[in-house]
């Protein structure tokens, strides 16, 4: 069983919990598993 670590947000109007790929994502930072080619970089803009 795979555990995705969460990330609270703090905020005004109170707190959200994300996971921390959609929080990571939200912040425009992604990993690459390898090498930036054509096709990837075609899928990521």
């Amino acid at each position: 069983m795979n555990l995705i670590p969460t990330v609270i947000e703090k905020t005004q109007y109170g707190e959200r919990a994300y996971d921390i790929y959609s929080r990571l994502l939200r912040e425009r930072i992604i990993f690459l598993g390898g090498p930036i080619i054509d096709p990837v970089a075609n899928s990521i803009i």
